[in-house]
């Protein structure tokens, strides 16, 4: 019989259709793209991104080859980081200009290698890029939120095939985040506990949903799941801000994505997937609500949700707000925890 599940953080209902269960190799989705003869974000295209923003490199030059992962500026942004919001009314509406940061993450310089094929340490610089990109936009005061995300095949919504992230930072809490972080400030209001942590605890202690789990991280298939096989990823331990780790840290979060990765790769046969970064909102706003930030490092867990785009989003979904995942988050994990992993070289 279908199951109604409520996700407390997210405040939405989700039905596990266990009637139209499927197993991994059931789903037919679109993973090609088209082959770009003269990708952009192949070494030795510099010149057709706009200028860098930041690189790690072996060579001193900017804008030239010799670069492990390059950040530069969206060609087409969805928003524009000069000018000013001027927040205005219009009639019974809100208004404000378009300013916001959108930023390109060139995750390797070679094209045919997904983050899950790059040496522990490559990945652990890309981390670290997201850490440096976060630290630096939160000093502009015009942004609320600053959002990194991968879109990893047509299906998740990729144009360009070549491994990278995106970042957008925006002057106002994205809808999503805001639900969350209500949530999570009214669990601390009453129960003066995190209720990310009291979720970790209890799924730690189920295990029916884990991936898997170490001494620093776990990944699991959460109870209301929205998809087939979708995850979260969190440190075991309470952490508001992503950008607060430390290099060594990094580096043990690297080995567990690409643990995580890799299980879904190979569940999956390597399905197109979006992965989300949820962390705490930018503290140099210009403006904050009161009480909004009082209890925001006890309440807040930052955490990374990983969604496979195995199913389509239809009208049902977009009328009522529900979801349909034909997939039980437990035998989604069970798929996953018996994946046998290679050892993984640093």
């Amino acid at each position: 019989m279908p199951e109604l599940r409520h996700d407390p953080v997210q405040r939405r209902w989700v039905i596990i259709a266990t009637e139209r269960a499927q197993r991994p190799h059931d789903f037919q989705v679109d993973r090609a793209l088209p082959q770009a003869q003269n990708c952009p974000f192949c070494t030795g295209h510099e010149a057709a991104t706009p200028p860098e923003i930041a690189a790690f490199r072996d060579a001193a030059a900017p804008n030239a080859p010799g670069w492990k992962v390059r950040v530069v500026s969206n060609k087409y942004p969805a928003l524009r980081i000069e000018g000013d919001l001027e927040r205005a009314a219009a009639g019974q509406y809100d208004r404000m200009n378009g300013i916001g940061a959108h930023e390109v993450i060139v995750e390797t310089p070679d094209h045919d290698k997904d983050i899950s094929d790059l040496p522990i340490e490559h990945i652990g610089q890309i981390l670290k890029m997201y850490r440096e990109r976060l630290i630096d936009l939160q000093r502009d005061p015009r942004f609320r939120y600053i959002l990194i995300f991968r879109n990893r095949g047509a299906a998740a919504g990729a144009s360009l095939e070549h491994p990278h992230s995106q970042i957008i930072a925006t002057p106002v809490t994205p809808r999503t985040v805001a639900v969350e972080l209500q949530s999570a400030r009214e669990h601390y209001a009453v129960k003066e506990r995190c209720i990310f942590c009291d979720i970790i605890v209890d799924e730690l202690r189920q295990h029916s949903r884990i991936v898997t789990a170490d001494d620093d991280f776990v990944t699991w298939c959460p109870y209301a799941a929205r998809f087939p096989f979708e995850m979260m990823l969190a440190p075991r331990k309470h952490a508001a801000d992503y950008a607060a780790m430390d290099d060594a840290q990094i580096l043990r979060l690297a080995r567990h994505l690409r643990e995580v990765i890799l299980r879904m790769k190979d569940s999956l046969d390597d399905p197109p997937y979006n992965f989300l970064l949820h962390t705490a909102p930018s503290y140099q706003m210009q403006r904050r609500r009161p009480g909004y930030w009082s209890t925001i490092e006890q309440d807040w867990h930052w955490h990374i949700e990983i969604l496979p785009r195995l199913t389509k989003t239809a009208g049902f979904e977009w009328g009522s707000g529900f979801y349909i995942n034909p997939t039980a988050p437990e035998d989604a994990a069970r798929y996953m925890r018996d994946v046998r992993v290679p050892v993984m070289e640093r």
